[in-house]
């Protein structure tokens, strides 16, 4: 009688442990998830971001500048704004204890080559600390794919994340990432720089190493699919398109999507050094970032074969097909996130509330106004400046100087803008980061990202019937002091030109 009591009574344990956990299942699925995203102003977080409150999740934004972050353009209010920077572990006490999951979306491919690793180790160090504290199940990381036994250092740097993250309390579920092609992504701005700027490429003999580039639509599938997914727990997975290519056929492939004829022809003499200025020059990539993708080019990545896509539901993108989903979100002016829009200048570490206020002791101001004929009309011209639509005068002069400041290590005028039409708070906006930018209130303030030996703002606010246009410039000892003294005879008619053009 006791024995049977007895397994009466173990069996009555796990029947109610079974009923609990079928519960806890049953429940994840109908009750509101709360979410941690973190780089929720990158690449990835931006889009990852409108896929998560779409299936009704409360989501925890973690960024380091609150005033860089727009969520105007998603209109809920499951979003909440948590200013927290992960190498400074005194900020990240805003955490929320109750979290079901979170996004380790964070990345320092654009920092110095000799400092990224020890800052992608204390990153996650820290973040996996503030994560202990909570309730968190399960934590998503987004690396790279690791194949081969001489990674580069990008590589092993991203491989060391997923071992410090995978010694905690959470469960740990991985994607492994090589070329990822959108919109807006690194790789794909490169790509297009190359194939729409050259004819004849004579280039680096990496273009033959093998690559399997997957659609940034497949990428966020993935990314939310297996969110709280028990059977992903602990697991990593190597996710790509459907085929594998060099970056050679990569080239080719676009330039055929885009009816273009170009000639590709390799040698052996570009070293890592020479390709990556081969890459910083032509395109509107950072030398910091071309060194970290050459160093990544020259090592085969290729997915390791699984069936998650299967599992998930999930329809794998061609190469062409991403190609041309990318370019039908550029005609219809739907790039919601760039590459860009994380990267920048050591200028903005003290964040963009530190800058917003425009200084006035010590510097020097150039202030213009000028009736305008039309307000409406200036103000599109306003919101449309820099990128393909250029500065409206003496632009030879505006890329002059973005190509002299490629030659001293700077951003150049290259990057452009995300979108012609669209500017927000954040953006990259050619050599400038955009630090406010409110229509209705005819106001915008950029700040430079150029090389430069101080700190300038270029601001345009309406006033009734006025344009005011200031430029300010806070030098940086003797030699701030004599740039702007060199600078001021052409500011005569470049800014006094461009001043004339928007209110003609």
């Amino acid at each position: 009688m006791e024995t049977e009591y007895g397994f009466h009574a173990v069996m009555n344990y796990f029947g109610k442990r079974l009923a609990l956990l079928t519960m806890r299942d049953s429940q994840s699925q109908t009750t509101t998830k709360k979410i941690l995203l973190t780089g929720a102003t990158g690449y990835i977080g931006k889009r990852l971001l409108p896929k998560l409150l779409e299936e009704d999740c409360i989501v925890y934004c973690c960024v380091r500048d609150r005033e860089r972050f727009d969520i105007s353009p998603y209109e809920s209010d499951r979003i909440e704004v948590i200013e927290a920077d992960f190498l400074k572990p005194e900020t990240l006490d805003s955490i929320p204890s109750d979290l079901d999951a979170a996004y380790y979306l964070i990345h320092s491919m654009t920092s110095s080559k000799d400092s990224f690793q020890e800052l992608e180790r204390e990153s996650a160090l820290n973040f996996r600390e503030a994560l202990a504290k909570t309730s968190v199940e399960q934590v998503i990381y987004l690396s790279g794919i690791i194949n081969d036994e001489h990674l580069s250092t990008h590589l092993r740097s991203r491989k060391a994340v997923e071992e410090i993250l995978s010694g905690s309390s959470f469960h740990l579920t991985t994607l492994r990432a090589g070329i990822i092609v959108g919109s807006g992504s690194a790789s794909f701005e490169i790509i297009r720089d190359l194939v729409e700027k050259l004819p004849v490429m004579i280039a680096p003999k990496w273009l033959n190493t093998r690559t399997q580039p997957i659609a940034i639509r497949n990428v966020i599938q993935f990314l939310s699919g297996i969110l709280l997914k028990r059977f992903t727990y602990d697991q990593n997975y190597d996710i790509g398109g459907p085929q594998v290519m060099t970056y050679k056929e990569m080239l080719k492939n676009f330039s055929r999507v885009r009816g273009l004829n170009r000639i590709i022809k390799t040698v052996p003499l570009l070293t890592p050094r020479l390709s990556s200025y081969w890459l910083y020059f032509i395109t509107s990539t950072s030398y910091n970032l071309a060194s970290s993708l050459v160093d990544s080019m020259m090592v085969d990545v290729v997915c390791t074969p699984n069936d998650l896509h299967e599992q998930l539901g999930i329809d794998l993108i061609t190469y062409k097909e991403a190609i041309k989903l990318a370019f039908g979100k550029i005609e219809q002016q739907g790039v919601p996130s760039s590459w860009l829009d994380a990267t920048s200048s050591n200028k903005l570490d003290r964040g963009v509330t530190q800058l917003i206020e425009v200084p006035s002791y010590g510097c020097f101001t150039d202030r213009r106004t000028a009736p305008m004929r039309d307000l409406q009309e200036t103000q599109e011209k306003i919101w449309n400046i820099g990128g393909d639509t250029g500065w409206y005068y003496a632009d030879w002069l505006w890329k002059l100087r973005g190509f002299l400041d490629k030659l001293v290590g700077g951003v150049g005028l290259r990057r452009g803008r995300r979108s012609s039409e669209i500017l927000s708070a954040g953006d990259a906006l050619d050599f400038w980061r955009v630090l406010h930018a409110d229509k209705e209130g005819s106001h915008l303030l950029l700040y430079a990202e150029m090389k430069l030996p101080g700190e300038a703002w270029l601001e345009f606010r309406i006033e009734k019937d006025t344009l005011i246009q200031t430029a300010t410039f806070r030098p940086l000892g003797v030699a701030g002091r004599l740039y702007w003294y060199s600078v001021l005879p052409f500011h005569g008619f470049i800014f006094q030109g461009m001043l004339n053009k928007l209110t003609e």
